[in-house]
Parts: structure tokens; C-alpha cells; sequence
């Protein structure tokens, strides 16, 4: 198995993906789960202070472009499930004051979603953030998706919302090109750029400001950014990878991978095919985490759980599935499980709470403890940025580099 290089001190990361009251459609039903909150900053800022509490890594904030459904093209017309989100990176920007450690890291669609826009609104995050900032870069083939833009189709999806494997590669490969004119935007002004001279009223020196002028097949930009150099050089970007073409994007432009294995053979395929494809890129000695994800159904006893799980699924009207591994039991045995994982290739976890109000407290106050007594998790932050706490050193900037 090719191994990624680490720098990181801590044995495991873990992160948690933070989706309205929590990734199973009935969440929102559960006692505690506040849906009355759900649109307001404070619900937010209350999550991911639990989250930093546990010492967490970082956040996800999901996003997209149409409303919740489990149907694949086009929004269904239940109404017992939540309808609506907030936009991931203005509530990242919102809670970042409110935290010191926790990397925040919102999701963005980058097929309908310009990359200079992108770059400016990650950028700025990293600086309120104080350099915790991330971005998670997904796509989208969803016609009805495509309508909100009116600039481009996509005929090729079937019924059921069959994507054909070559449009999922071509998308796949756009994203890659997105990703790379993000990071050389936010690479477009040198650390130093800024003189800011009050005496000879030289605010910036503009030979270290540089064109980017990339060319791709969807989008052509120039640049620069109008947005100095992030605090981190490179914000950290992550991607959820099922297979070969997406573990491609993130071999070739991710620095945190997120895979969906159901056992120990899947997390050692899916962590060399996303190593395979980093070295295949020319990224050999460049460090790229693999994440795997799983959604959690935490209680003190495995029976609880259980039957939570099932309560819930009732209330749906249907059982609940998922892209990924579906855990349900106690902190221990939810340990055994990452352990197991981990000795796979696996770096860190990327934990899906199915009640937010329920199964996050699972996760910091009964997880981690029991984490910390193995040894295999941090018991205080070492570093004040996501690039730090993920043992990841902060880049030279590549026009500085050749200049």
C-alpha cells in the first residue's frame, strides 16, 4: 500500500459533517433536535462549539443547489422532512469569530459556481478565521440544478438520475481545473505584496501581483485576485471520492480525501487508489489525508441506538440509507470500529451525526474520551491552524517561486 507522508503528531483526525438537524431525514423530529433554530446563527455557533470542544479538526457545512431530497433529479414533494439551508460559507464566516482552533470547512458546487468567487469568499474566511478556513469542492448533474443557471443542460442523466460515467468524469475533471484556478488565485499575490508605506504612499508592490491566465476547457481567468494571500498560503481543500474518477480529483488537487468504505478491504483499495492517483499526478511527495466517512448512531448501550435508529426509520416511512457506512452501537465499539479502519491506511474519520443534537455529543463526550484512553487522539490543540492540525506545511507560493 503507498502510505501518504505525515507530519502530523496526532495518531487519528477526525472531523464531523454538520447537515441542518442531522443527515437521517426524521432528525429534526427527535427531542432536543430545536428545528425552530435551524436558520439561525446560534444554532450554528452551537454545534461546532461542541465540536471544538471535543477537539475536533474541523466542520463541514453541506450545501447544494436545490432543496433537500433523496430523489436523485428533482426535488420530491414530501413535507415531513427539512426544506432549506443556509449558504455554508457565509455560516462558516458567521461562526468563525466565535472559535479559536476548529477548521471550518463549507462545501461548494463547482460546477455552476465561478472560481474567482470562490477563491475571494474562501480567502476571506481564512482571515476571519485567523487561518482555519478549508473548502470542500463537490459537482453537480441535477437538470433541474442546471435550470437555476440557464447556462449549461445535461441530457445525458436518465431516469432515476443515472449519471452516465462520462459525464460524471468530464464534471469530475472540471472540478480539478476549478480547484486549480482557486489555488492559483489565492497563490496570485505574493506574501509580501502589501508594503503599505504611509510615508511614500505605496500601499502595494504591484510587481508581485500576477496574471494566472489559466485555460481550460469550461473556463478561461486571468487574475489576480483582489484578495491578498490567504493566512494559511493554501486553504485546505477536501473532496468526497466513491470512485475511480473522483478518486482522480483528489490525487490530483485535494489535500483531504473523504471515502465511503464498508470494511477493511474497501478502505485499503480506496486509500490506494486515491494514493495511486496523487503520485500519477506528480503529487508524490505532496501529502493528501484519507478520511473515511461514516454516519452514527451513538448511545450508551447498543440496543438504545438500535432502537433509536429504528424509531427513527418509522418516522421516515423507510429505512435509512446512505452512500456510507452506517454505525450503530456505543463509544467503544464505534473506537474498535476506527481503529480497525485506521490500520487500513485510513488517517482520520469524517463522522456523520444522524441526530445533530444527539449523536455530535456521542461523538465529543463519549468518542473522544475514549479515543484519548488509547492514545489514538489529541487531548488539546497544537496548532492554531487547519493546515497545522492536519500536519500540513503551509506552501510557497509558486509565482514567487519563479519570479
Amino acid at each position: 500500500m503507498s502510505a501518504s507522508p505525515s507530519a502530523s503528531a496526532s495518531p487519528l483526525h477526525l472531523a464531523v459533517a454538520l447537515d441542518g438537524a442531522g443527515w437521517h431525514p426524521a432528525a429534526w423530529r427527535e427531542p432536543g433536535a430545536r428545528p425552530n433554530a435551524l436558520f439561525t446563527a446560534a444554532y450554528w455557533a452551537g454545534l461546532v462549539a461542541e465540536a471544538e470542544r471535543g477537539l475536533l479538526d474541523f466542520v463541514t457545512f453541506e450545501d447544494g443547489l436545490s432543496l433537500q431530497s433523496s430523489h436523485p433529479t428533482a426535488a420530491d414533494e414530501r413535507t415531513d422532512q427539512v426544506r432549506g439551508r443556509l449558504d455554508a460559507v457565509l455560516v462558516a464566516a458567521r461562526i468563525a469569530p466565535l472559535t479559536r482552533h476548529i477548521g471550518l470547512v463549507p462545501t461548494v458546487v463547482a460546477t455552476h459556481t465561478e472560481p474567482f468567487h470562490i477563491s475571494k469568499a474562501v480567502a476571506t474566511l481564512d482571515y476571519v478565521s485567523s487561518g482555519r478556513a478549508g473548502l470542500r469542492v463537490r459537482v453537480s448533474a441535477r437538470p433541474h440544478e442546471a435550470a437555476h443557471f440557464g447556462r449549461r443542460t445535461f441530457p445525458g442523466v436518465g431516469e432515476g438520475g443515472v449519471i452516465p460515467p462520462e459525464l460524471a468524469a468530464d464534471l469530475l475533471d472540471e472540478a480539478a481545473d476549478h480547484v486549480e484556478v482557486v489555488r492559483r488565485l489565492w497563490d496570485s499575490w505574493e506574501d509580501d505584496a502589501e508594503i503599505r508605506d504611509a510615508a511614500t504612499g505605496r500601499f502595494v508592490d504591484r510587481d508581485k501581483l500576477h496574471y494566472i491566465d489559466f485555460e481550460g476547457a469550461r473556463f478561461s481567468v486571468k487574475g489576480p485576485s483582489i484578495t491578498p494571500r490567504p493566512p494559511q498560503g493554501q486553504p485546505v481543500v477536501a473532496a468526497l471520492a466513491h470512485g475511480p474518477a473522483a478518486y482522480r480529483l483528489v490525487g490530483r488537487s485535494a489535500d483531504v480525501g473523504f471515502v465511503t468504505p464498508h470494511d477493511t478491504a474497501g478502505a485499503e483499495a480506496a486509500v490506494e487508489a486515491v494514493h495511486a492517483e496523487r503520485t500519477a499526478a506528480g503529487r508524490a511527495d505532496d501529502p493528501v489525508h484519507v478520511f473515511g466517512d461514516l454516519v452514527v448512531f451513538l448511545d450508551d448501550d447498543a440496543a438504545t441506538a438500535a432502537a433509536r435508529r429504528e424509531r427513527l426509520d418509522d418516522l421516515a416511512g423507510t429505512a435509512y440509507a446512505s452512500d456510507a457506512r452506517i454505525f450503530t452501537g456505543t463509544a467503544v465499539q464505534l473506537a474498535d470500529l476506527l481503529e480497525e479502519l485506521s490500520a487500513a491506511g485510513l488517517s482520520g474519520f469524517r463522522l456523520r451525526p444522524a441526530v445533530a443534537g444527539h449523536d455530535l455529543e456521542g461523538i465529543t463526550r463519549g468518542l473522544v474520551p475514549e479515543l484519548q484512553r488509547r492514545g489514538l487522539f489529541r487531548s488539546a490543540y497544537e496548532a492554531d491552524t487547519l493546515r497545522g492540525l492536519l500536519g500540513l506545511a503551509r506552501p510557497a507560493n509558486r509565482y514567487a517561486a519563479t519570479a
